[in-house]
């Protein structure tokens, strides 16, 4: 069991981080630890130069330059992370909502560290049909798809095998950041759209994050539900 103390030392350290770097931090950061998935959930994290360009409607400028930061930042977190509950970090995701100020970081540790799973308060059976449903309508259906809940408010999604032929070719051609900018649109607007969450869930969702591995063919995503 990890000492709650040492989640909040990891919300405290990259609130200052990000304050540090970006001349602004989060209202709010939390940090929520279960099996192997450490996840924490940002929100009021959008600087007067980012908001700006936003008006602008300069979203894609903003995501770059937040993309290239957050990159070179979390190198620095993940360290943090592995020297703050003593396990290595193997992969880490994150994503931004700009509409609602919001955005997740996802760690995943070496090994899992044992925690009190939280009841899934979700048909998890349905939970995959819909979230492969709704893959299909925008590229193909995942060749495997697993759900992880976090804690009761945060659900992870994992999604593997989820390229098309040409998303491939797009890549091999140097092409990620445009694919994947795109692709976080599109996949985005059907989820939030068309999909049933709010009546799996039988809660509201606040968030739903997106972020893909494309050298290993996986995306993570993450459902912010309302408590």
């Amino acid at each position: 069991m990890i000492d709650k103390n040492k989640l909040d030392y990891i919300s405290s350290y990259i609130s200052k981080l990000l304050r540090k770097k970006f001349g602004k931090g989060p209202q709010s950061c939390q940090t929520n630890l279960n099996g192997k998935y450490l996840v924490t959930y940002l929100r009021g994290f959008v600087s007067p130069m980012e908001d700006i360009l936003l008006e602008q409607r300069q979203k894609k400028t903003v995501n770059d330059a937040r993309t290239l930061i957050m990159d070179h930042l979390l190198e620095e977190i993940k360290g943090v992370v592995q020297v703050s509950i003593n396990v290595e970090v193997t992969e880490y995701y994150h994503d931004w909502n700009f509409p609602n100020n919001s955005g997740i970081i996802i760690f995943i540790l070496e090994e899992g560290i044992s925690e009190e799973a939280p009841e899934p308060s979700v048909d998890k059976v349905g939970l995959e049909e819909e979230i492969a449903r709704i893959s299909m309508l925008v590229q193909k259906v995942p060749d495997q798809i697993y759900i992880y809940p976090i804690s009761p408010t945060v659900f992870l999604v994992e999604r593997v095998g989820i390229l098309v032929q040409i998303e491939k070719a797009l890549i091999s051609k140097g092409f990620q950041q445009e694919l994947k900018f795109t692709k976080d649109e599109l996949e985005k607007e059907y989820f939030h759209r068309d999909g049933r969450f709010e009546v799996l869930f039988q809660k509201s969702v606040k968030d739903i994050f997106i972020d893909w591995n494309f050298k290993d063919d996986k995306s993570m995503m993450a459902f912010i539900l309302d408590k």
